[in-house]
């Protein structure tokens, strides 16, 4: 989520005094749903007003006309509309998509960690991927 306005997760005062913090923005953001081919650095999103199942479930067929063969796998985290009741039929429909989930911050840390740490081998390969492919895109919405 891209928000519009600051978030402020931890602070202190004084035992009884207590200040207000002003703030910007009016708690709007963006819901963005992406994924990134790691062999190609093709991108592909989605944006939405809400995370809902439906908004999930519109993003995986776009994932799936993006990819129309071969196997996809994608890495989540435990929300709860990437489990949806609302998915089933499509998920045994489409067997090429597998859906991988993290269960716990640590294991998301760990295999994070391990993702940026293979990408650093050679981060220039995946930064020409990223900027030949981002190139293209613009030049594609442009005309």
């Amino acid at each position: 989520m891209i928000r519009d306005y600051q978030a402020i997760q931890r602070t202190w005062f004084e035992k009884g005094k207590q200040r207000i913090i002003r703030t910007t923005g009016k708690h709007r953001g963006v819901k963005l749903l992406s994924t990134i081919d790691y062999c190609t650095g093709k991108i592909v999103w989605h944006e939405d007003e809400a995370y809902t199942a439906e908004t999930f479930l519109t993003f995986l067929n776009k994932v799936l006309h993006a990819y129309p063969s071969g196997t996809i796998t994608i890495n989540l985290d435990n929300a709860r509309i990437h489990h949806a009741k609302l998915l089933e039929p499509f998920l045994k429909e489409n067997h090429r998509l597998t859906l991988v989930f993290y269960h716990t911050v640590a294991e998301i840390r760990t295999n994070v960690c391990s993702f940026m740490n293979a990408i650093m081998k050679d981060p220039q390969i995946i930064i020409d991927r990223l900027c030949v492919r981002m190139e293209s895109a613009f030049v594609v919405e442009a005309l």
